[in-house]
Parts: C-alpha cells; sequence; structure tokens
C-alpha cells in the first residue's frame, strides 16, 4: 500500500514537472517567434541602399490591418521602393493640397473632388507602375529562357539555372528570381516558387515559361529544346506587342486629352467671366452638371482604354 502510494505521488511530481517544462518550452518559443515575427516586421523599414524610413510606427500599425497588407503586395508588384506608411501619407498630403488648391482657385465644390481625383490618381499610378514592370519583366523571358537554355544544356540543375540568372540579369527580372532563389534554397519546391512567381507578375508568357519549367522538372525530357523553341517563340511575341503598342499610341494619348480638355474648359470659363464657377456650383443642379459630366468623361477615359487595350 505504501508503494502504490508512493509510486503515485512520484508520478504527480513527473507530471508536475514535465507539465512546467512544457509551459517554459512553450513561452519561450513564443517570445522567440514574436520577436522573430517584430523583426520580419521592421524588415521594409530598414531598407537595404540605406534610405532612411519614415513613419516607422505607422507603417507597422497600418500593416498590421488588411487593407494595409493588401496595400504592401500591391507595392512589392509595383517595385517601388516605398512603404506603405510613406505611400498612404503621401496620398493623403496630395488629395489635401489639391482639394486646397482646387477649391481656392475654383470652387470649394471642387474640393472634394479634387481629393477624391488624388486618390484614385495614387491608386492608377501603383496599377500603372505594376503594369510597367510586368511588361518590363516579358521583354526580358526571351534572355532569360536563353540563359536558362544554355545552362541546362551545360549540365546545370534548374535550381542553379534559376540562381544564375537571378546573378546576371537585371532588374525586374533579377529581383523576382532572386526571390525564387530565396524560396528555393529554404526548401520550397520549383513549383511552388515559380507559381508564387506567376502570381506576382501575371502574363501568358511568363505562364508558358514556368508550365515548360515545371513540367519539364516533374517529367524530365528535352528541355534545352523546348527552352529554345521557346526563346525564339517569346523573341516573336516581344515584336508583336511592340507593333500593337505602337499602333495604339494615338489612342492611348485620346484617352488623356479628353478628360484634359473639360479641365481645361472650366479653367477658360472661369478666366473669361470670374467667379461663374463659382455660381454655376452653388446650385444643386450646377453641382448635378458637374459631376454628370465628370462621369461622363472618366466613362469616357475607361471605354477608351479598354478599346485599345489588345491582348497578344
Amino acid at each position: 500500500m505504501d508503494g502504490l502510494v508512493t509510486l503515485t505521488v512520484g508520478a504527480t511530481l513527473l507530471a508536475c514537472a514535465l507539465g512546467i517544462a512544457g509551459l517554459l518550452v512553450y513561452a519561450a518559443g513564443r517570445a522567440q517567434r514574436r520577436a522573430l515575427v517584430d523583426r520580419l516586421s521592421d524588415a521594409p523599414a530598414l531598407p537595404p541602399a540605406g534610405r532612411p524610413r519614415h513613419f516607422a510606427g505607422l507603417d507597422r500599425r497600418l500593416r498590421a490591418t488588411r487593407a494595409g497588407r493588401r496595400l504592401e503586395r500591391r507595392l512589392a508588384s509595383t517595385g517601388l521602393d516605398v512603404t506603405p506608411a510613406e505611400f498612404a501619407v503621401g496620398t493623403v498630403t496630395a488629395a489635401a493640397g489639391l482639394w486646397l488648391v482646387a477649391a481656392g482657385a475654383l470652387a470649394p465644390f471642387f474640393g472634394p473632388l479634387a481629393g477624391g481625383v488624388a486618390v484614385w490618381s495614387a491608386s492608377g499610378v501603383l496599377t500603372w507602375q505594376r503594369r510597367k514592370r510586368i511588361e518590363r519583366f516579358i521583354n526580358q523571358l526571351p534572355e532569360l529562357s536563353r540563359i536558362l537554355a544554355n545552362a541546362t544544356q551545360a549540365g546545370l540543375a534548374l535550381r542553379t539555372a534559376l540562381a544564375m540568372a537571378a546573378e546576371e540579369m537585371e532588374a525586374p527580372a533579377g529581383e523576382e528570381l532572386a526571390k525564387v532563389a530565396d524560396k528555393l534554397a529554404v526548401g520550397h519546391s520549383v513549383d511552388d516558387a515559380l507559381g508564387e512567381l506567376a502570381e506576382r507578375l501575371p502574363s501568358r508568357e511568363l505562364v508558358v515559361l514556368v508550365t515548360t519549367l515545371v513540367l519539364s522538372n516533374r517529367a524530365g525530357g528535352t528541355v534545352v529544346s523546348s527552352l529554345r523553341n521557346l526563346t525564339r517563340t517569346l523573341e516573336e511575341r516581344k515584336e508583336t506587342r511592340r507593333e500593337v503598342r505602337t499602333q495604339l499610341s494615338q489612342v492611348t494619348v485620346t484617352a488623356y486629352v479628353v478628360p484634359l480638355m473639360g479641365i481645361g474648359t472650366l479653367l477658360l470659363m472661369d478666366r473669361i467671366a470670374p467667379g461663374s464657377i463659382d455660381r454655376m456650383t452653388s446650385g444643386f443642379l450646377g453641382q448635378a452638371a458637374v459631376v454628370a459630366a465628370f462621369c461622363l468623361y472618366g466613362v469616357g477615359f475607361l471605354v477608351i482604354r479598354k478599346l485599345s487595350r489588345i491582348d497578344v
């Protein structure tokens, strides 16, 4: 009986000791994880080129929200060396400045419209910069395919060929391939790393290249000949895209000139008859007419841009 009591007490003490040890290990793990998250969260605020970052506290709070993380992903896809807080503060400052300028130069009614246009323009700049980065990456795809074909023909593995291409190519291809090489170095599969690259810079040409590399990596086969053929195809598509863009350049300029003509007409009207814009926007009908005119100009801009966008 005494032996059973002693065994029970010993087992209880051992369980308590193991429980306390487990709690200590768990607390230490949480502390390490919190430190790692803080270090990774502060990483964008420490520029690689030494540029001082601003609004670090606001940046941490902003990136903790869903909208901030979405903005951070958009900024990362554009390649701009700007933090979410810097972009948000710059956008708010520009909107406030345009609000004051429009309200003072035209009429108080145009202040909110100018602020909304500033915010919309900031979002448009991100979209334009992302599309521009994708275009530059597409133009580098023939060279990338050629480098991978040469490296594969020389007997190098696909992982090594991607790392070599990241060192030899300029931005944005070099930066994006460096991210792929880093993921491969920490244990990610080729499929996942290249799939994330295709998600960051979506394009038909990149999807074809990624599909070729993934299928060749899975099943083996004639990687060199596939990449050689793909290089010629990408070169032809590059020339075709350049010709189409040249043919549609006049239509693209028209899309931007039409809204500017409307704004110029307002300024000219106020110049000819000072105070006319203020009197026009003092009533509901005038305000509704101005809003409808701006909406129609916006619809015209979007329609012209849609008609001038041809996927090749």
